[in-house]
């Protein structure tokens, strides 16, 4: 069990059989009246974020939520099928539960698979991915002293932005988290 007064970022607990990921928190002292814990979370199913006060001494089931590494196999149009790389056993999963990564990942690449009572609800791209660029516009040679950008699209699809110098064939690395364009390809 948790407690609200336990709570902090990142901190997982179930309300109504349901899993939610503390967002935000406050310890709140009044001058007059009771301590309270204001509260901002997600649930984890639905993505619905609310806000909330509870009485410190509240008393919350930790949710559990599991996750595992998985590599990315292949799709049928209809669903994508993610590879256990332990076992070999295939997990079809929805395009809404997947969207978000397809934009950084290509068949064979390995993702992270979060899960709740063994019911898969999230797939995460690496961190930090080495793209080839497929289509942009002609960069110039030396135009390195502006902040100009001009949007590329990369193998998976994502456009990105990217400095006026990059050219079709360049491999580039990208944060997954925010899809900004780091720098060109180390590898």
């Amino acid at each position: 069990m948790l407690f609200a007064s336990d709570f902090r970022k990142g901190f997982t607990f179930e309300i109504n059989g349901q899993p939610h990921v503390v967002i935000d928190f406050q310890h709140v002292k009044p001058g007059k009246g009771a301590a309270f814990v204001r509260t901002k979370y997600k649930n984890i199913l639905t993505g619905a974020i609310r806000e909330e006060a509870f009485n410190p001494d509240e008393k919350f089931p930790k949710a559990h939520i599991e996750t595992k590494k998985m590599q990315y196999s292949y799709t049928d149009g209809e669903l994508y099928y993610f590879m256990d790389p332990e076992t070999y056993d295939q997990v079809p999963l929805g395009f809404d539960m997947v969207e978000e990564a397809l934009k950084y990942i290509r068949e064979n690449d390995e993702v992270t698979i979060k899960s709740y009572n063994g019911s898969a609800f999230l797939v995460e791209a690496p961190n930090f991915v080495d793209l080839e660029v497929t289509d942009t516009e002609p960069g110039f040679k030396g135009d390195t002293t502006n902040n100009v950008t001009k949007p590329a699209t990369v193998e998976t699809g994502a456009v990105i932005q990217v400095p006026i110098f990059i050219d079709i064939g360049e491999r580039i690395q990208i944060d997954t988290r925010t899809g900004e364009y780091l720098g060109r390809s180390k590898k």
